[in-house]
């Protein structure tokens, strides 16, 4: 049986096409950019969050090595993705089940890591690195804890009637605003604030009321764009301590007139009764 030759030519040309292929691929690779979010990504304690970051235009990096780091960490490695699986021996210990990447998406270029149930300690900066590529870029991880604020009357010496507000367990340090019915800012005492030995912050403001209205106290931290609000009714007007003075003076004053109108007419209608029994 006759085999098919192969002409040198055919092997030059086959080279020529596997190279010209492997260049081509070599420079999307070099012409493709690792994005990842100039914005911090925000996520409160205890939450699951993800890091996105991907190349663009798409490509297949299934079989290359995705290492994601955070400098300043020893060992950096928060995520090692080599050999199609998580390098263990490379990760840092506190890392251990606590990361992962979306392998389903790295053949679209997707290299996100998502994070689960983040704490505190987890905010500062991440790295993420295609080796291979000569790629990086990195990303901010801002993570907060909020809680409800709690209002409830407080009395002064004045006999004032006084709100307090406040919100315990915070990160960052948060602000605190009073406002009416109508959302306006309402003028009130300066914010104290304690930080205790977690690093999280209790916060508390008071407002003096003057009137009935609708009372709010918003406590808001805009680094992790959070806002917690508790609305209050008063019901009655409020009256100070120079009002509550003259209150009881005129009720006195009224008291001692109306006596002594009273004392005067029973004067008089005994004075006349008398007379008449004189008479």
């Amino acid at each position: 049986m006759l085999q098919p030759k192969i002409q040198p030519s055919d092997g030059l040309s086959f080279r020529t096409c596997s190279v010209f292929i492997f260049m081509v691929l070599q420079s999307v690779g070099e012409q493709a950019e690792l994005i990842c979010p100039h914005q911090p990504i925000v996520a409160l304690a205890g939450d699951d969050v993800i890091l996105p970051c991907h190349l663009e235009p798409p490509i297949d990096v299934s079989s290359k090595t995705v290492i994601w780091t955070r400098p300043g960490l020893d060992p950096k490695y928060i995520h090692v993705h080599q050999d199609g699986r998580l390098n263990f021996k490379k990760q840092n210990r506190f890392y251990h089940y606590h990361t992962a990447l979306f392998v389903d998406e790295l053949k679209n270029g997707n290299v996100s890591m998502k994070i689960f149930r983040v704490k505190l300690s987890d905010a500062g900066e991440y790295q993420c690195h295609l080796p291979s590529m000569k790629k990086k870029a990195s990303i901010q991880l801002s993570v907060g804890v909020v809680s409800t604020p709690v209002i409830e009357f407080v009395s002064n010496e004045n006999r004032e009637v006084v709100l307090q507000c406040e919100a315990k367990g915070w990160y960052p340090e948060p602000e605190v605003f009073w406002l009416d019915d109508e959302g306006n800012l309402l003028s009130s005492g300066p914010t104290e604030t304690v930080r205790g030995p977690d690093d999280l912050y209790n916060v508390s403001r008071r407002l003096t009321v003057e009137k009935s209205d609708n009372f709010t106290c918003r406590v808001q931290q805009k680094n992790i764009k959070q806002t917690r609000e508790t609305h209050f009714y008063v019901p009655v007007q409020s009256s100070s301590h120079t009002e509550i003075m003259r209150s009881i003076i005129i009720t006195l004053v009224f008291t001692v007139f109306l006596l002594l109108c009273v004392s005067i007419w029973a004067y008089n209608w005994r004075r006349i009764r008398n007379v008449k029994y004189i008479h």
